[in-house]
């Protein structure tokens, strides 16, 4: 499953996390993108069915991020399907983590 964004939700750890019901790959998350980025993240909140997901779970970021809000008020399963992609609001993603574009470009040429 690819979100909104490029990530792949598939080898996204709360996600896995989830599907596993893996107690201390949650608390391990939690820590570890607690200290990455500077929030406050319990375990409790490492729960995910996917970015795509319309009535699961969703990771507490992903159920308010700007780009799927977006991308999903505009009937499109990813950025890709946008008529404005690459925009503005993928930057940070794409700094971040490249292969998100890459994902995101392969989604598009097909497309075509």
């Amino acid at each position: 499953m690819i979100a909104h964004c490029g990530l792949d939700c598939d080898i996204c750890p709360t996600m896995i996390a989830t599907k596993t019901n893996d107690a201390m790959l949650r608390r391990q998350t939690a820590e570890k993108w607690s200290a990455q980025y500077g929030a406050e993240i319990a375990a409790e909140d490492i729960s995910c069915d996917g970015c795509n997901s319309i009535s699961g779970k969703l990771f507490k970021h992903c159920s308010v991020c700007e780009i799927r809000s977006c991308s999903t008020g505009k009937g499109n399963v990813t950025c890709a399907n946008c008529d404005q992609y690459p925009c503005t609001k993928l930057d940070l993603i794409f700094t971040n983590e490249p292969s998100a574009k890459l994902k995101l470009d392969s989604i598009l040429m097909e497309g075509k």
